[in-house]
Order: structure tokens, then sequence, then C-alpha cells
């Protein structure tokens, strides 16, 4: 069996696969770079004794990370609990199979390079994969299933919360789709100007992405609030929630021994 792990900036997913690409279990846990091996390891074996899996049948492991200084600690945990050398992507000698297509592609996060991947062996390409994380961010895949480059936007939270801080009138609200574009209070602006705001900027982003590479695109949304915003508009083709996962499973299967 496999154990992936998707370090985000936010939260840390943790997946395990079967021979046949199977996810038997997921679970996620915040991205606190303080917290040690030994803490991840105490919490993720009490999950999989829950789900029944055993954690000798785990013999093998990939890390993808954009918070280097979980790096070490995720490391450790697999070494120690699974006593599997993990790979890493990004680092020397992990293949990725695909082109870079930038000026400096050591720059682009590694779970932008995962999602790539798996975008395109699922659903071909060209296509421009929108990923609702701590950052909104747009990553263009061609038609070969390189990276092309992409666009970065404040997350939706982050957004929110800079709004929530910066002006003491305006309150925490909940990210949901409004019945009505104009609202008749502050937190119902506020609703509104979140959702049609950032639905807007997908579809305009969205569309001059493909005015620019000369092509009609397919769109794929990830991470959690991508179903949410996918309702509202036919600028996106579908959400895939598993995409990063099957993709560190690819990348895992492309550099087993």
């Amino acid at each position: 069996m496999l154990l992936a792990i998707d370090s985000g900036n936010t939260n840390t997913v943790f997946a395990i696969f079967d021979e046949h690409g199977t996810v038997l279990g997921e679970w996620r846990a915040s991205s606190t770079p303080e917290r040690t091996a030994d803490e991840h390891g105490v919490w993720l074996m009490q999950l999989l004794a829950l789900s029944g899996i055993d954690r000798a049948s785990i013999e093998n492991a990939i890390i993808a990370t954009v918070v280097p200084s979980t790096l070490f600690a995720l490391k450790t945990l697999c070494r120690t609990y699974f006593n599997a050398d993990p790979l890493v992507v990004g680092e020397d000698g992990v293949e990725l199979g695909i082109d870079v297509l930038l000026d400096q592609p050591q720059e682009v996060g590694a779970d932008r390079l995962v999602n790539a991947i798996s975008a395109h062996r699922r659903y071909g390409g060209p296509l421009i994969i929108v990923d609702f994380g701590t950052a909104t961010t747009f990553d263009v895949v061609d038609g070969d299933g390189n990276y092309a480059g992409g666009v970065i936007a404040p997350g939706i939270n982050l957004s929110q919360e800079a709004l929530h801080t910066a002006a003491a009138k305006l309150p925490r609200v909940a990210i949901c789709k409004p019945e009505r574009v104009i609202g008749k209070g502050t937190v119902e602006a506020m609703q509104s100007g979140i959702y049609w705001g950032y639905l807007s900027m997908i579809e305009g982003v969205t569309r001059r992405i493909e005015e620019e590479f000369g092509t009609s695109m397919k769109v794929i949304a990830t991470g959690g609030l991508a179903p949410l915003f996918a309702q509202s508009t036919d600028s996106i083709e579908c959400a895939d929630g598993e995409l990063t996962l099957r993709g560190l499973y690819t990348i895992y299967q492309l550099n087993k021994p």
C-alpha cells in the first residue's frame, strides 16, 4: 500500500492507496509546522486502526508540500512509522513526466504540478485548473500535458478574513451562494461580494487565458469550495476533489522501483 501526503498551507491530507489505486482512507490535519513526526504518528495510527488498515501493509510513501518547514517531520513519519523512504515531489530524481515551461521551473508549487499531471491524465488538454485553496490559483496545461504557467489570486477565506480584520464593523460571514446579488443587509452584501465577486473573477480570468492561449480549454475546479462555485457557472466543466491525491498516485507509479 501507498501513503500519500499532500501538505498545503492550511491543511495536510493523508491518504492510503491499495495496489489498484483505490483510496482506502483519507484524513486531514492542520498544517502546523511545529507538529512533530510522533504527533503525526500517534494521530495517524489511531485513524488507521479505526479504519481497519494494517500499518505493516503500508510500504511506500510520497509527499508533496508547499510548506518546506513541514517536510522534515513528514519524512521522519514515513521512515519511523512505516519504514518507507518517501518520494518527494520536486526533489532531484523524481520524474513527473511533463515539462514545466517557465523561466524558473523550481518556483512552481508541488501541488500545482501534481494537479496538472492528474488533470491532464483524466481530462486531456489543453485545460485550466482552478484550485480553491489558501490562494485561488489558475494553472494552464497545454495539449501535451506540460505546465504552461498560471495565475495566483488571494484565496476566498484569506480575502474574507482580511475584510473582517481591516474593517471594524464587518463581521465574519459564512461562504454560501446568496439568492440575489444585491444584499439587503451587511451580511448579505458581504456574502454576495465574496461569492459573485469570485465567480466573476473565475469567469473573467479563464476567458482571458483562453483568449491569450488562442483556443478553448476545459476548466476543472478543485479544492473544498469547488462544488459551490461550479454549480453557478458554465465556465467550469466539473469539480474534482480527488485531483491532487490521484496525481500523487500517478507520480508514484511513474517512479516506483
